[in-house]
């Protein structure tokens, strides 16, 4: 059994709709009154450089803490600056944050460029997660909206 295999098993993580692999690890029992939403929710969340996060827009706050293995880039795109990258892991040196927040509503994914690497990371989203809040983005959709990233979109669609 490889190492990711093992990490899989040993947190019983399973396939995420967007990619990856995820266990919930907690919920608030507080909700929103206003949103009827948990006040946050966490989960550990895999990636391997096989196996993209595609492009998908929450309406929460979503911060990325990285833990342990290949550095992570969260790629975002938005009408102001475009295609930006944000690089997450340990290596302050290179450039690479330990923690993300990705703000409500941004579109974004995520991807593992070190070939045959992995990352484990946890995701904390406050409001809580919802699935009736996740919006998985279709490729012809994306390049409609920015035709001047489609290297990226082909990838992470």
């Amino acid at each position: 059994m490889s190492e990711l295999e093992a990490l899989i098993e040993a947190y019983g993580l399973l396939p995420h709709p967007e990619g990856g692999f995820y266990k919930e690890t907690y919920r608030s029992e507080q909700e929103l009154d206003s949103h009827k939403r948990n006040l946050a929710t966490a989960i550990y969340f895999v990636l391997t450089s096989d196996n993209v996060s595609r492009f998908h827009r929450i309406v929460s706050d979503e911060l990325w803490l990285f833990h342990s293995g290949s550095p992570i880039t969260i790629h975002l795109l938005d009408h102001v600056y475009g295609h930006r990258q944000i690089a997450l892991g340990n290596d302050f040196a290179a450039g690479q944050h330990p923690q993300f927040c990705v703000p409500g509503g941004t579109i974004f994914g995520s991807s593992v460029d070190v070939p045959n690497g992995y990352a484990l990371v946890s995701c904390v989203v406050a409001p809580g997660f919802d699935f009736a809040d996740f919006e998985l983005f279709e490729r012809e959709n994306l390049l409609k909206e920015f035709p001047a990233h489609p290297e990226i979109i082909d990838r992470l669609t």
